[in-house]
């Protein structure tokens, strides 16, 4: 295996374990043991368990871009985009309940501890912020609006995604699902000649 492809799994290793245990609760030997290295050889890649934490949160922003170009690519409007944004709730449904939101449980661990790389992690709560707030503009919201109705849906997203870890009920993440879809179906501007 090459040295980059060591560092990529150690990386991928490392968001899954930040993920379950979190990263205070990861140590470098549970990095190592996951790739099967060395502790030798794992400090060859990464002198610190900060300097994994970055590479985590570079490959979180990395992921999430192209999962939302991705819907750029595929959904036919911007309230089709929010809908993939919404069904994330049920696409990854049964690691939220066991485990929480990845952004969310990172972001609210980095800001106790008062970590340097908490700004970092927060960027992907930006980045879905920003492209939410430009799907609500395409919808024909204007930028102060588009941006209320974006922070609003990530902020009951992120509730859900909570709500679900704790109470591990699929039924409540499925009505919240489409209670989301249904607002979301109300938030489209009707065109001034239907008024």
């Amino acid at each position: 295996m090459t040295a980059e492809a060591t560092k990529v799994q150690i990386v991928e290793a490392a968001d899954r374990l930040f993920y379950e245990r979190g990263y205070e609760h990861t140590s470098f030997a549970d990095i190592a043991a996951e790739v099967q290295i060395s502790r030798g050889n794992f400090y060859y890649h990464f002198r610190t368990k900060d300097e994994i934490l970055d590479a985590v949160i570079r490959r979180r922003l990395e992921t999430t871009q192209a999962m939302l170009d991705g819907w750029e690519a595929e959904g036919a409007g911007p309230v089709e985009r929010i809908t993939s944004f919404i069904q994330i709730l049920i696409v990854n449904q049964t690691k939220i309940m066991a485990f929480g939101c990845p952004v969310g449980t990172l972001t609210s661990e980095l800001a106790k501890l008062g970590h340097p790389s908490q700004a970092g992690a927060t960027g992907l709560f930006s980045l879905f912020r920003h492209w939410l707030a430009r799907q609500f503009g395409l919808m024909g919201r204007d930028g102060g609006e588009a941006d209320q109705l974006a922070l609003h849906l990530l902020a009951r997203s992120q509730g859900v995604a909570t709500l679900a870890s704790a109470l591990r009920d699929k039924a409540f993440v499925e009505a919240e699902v489409q209670d989301m879809c249904a607002w979301l179906s109300a938030q489209v501007p009707v065109p001034t000649h239907l008024q």
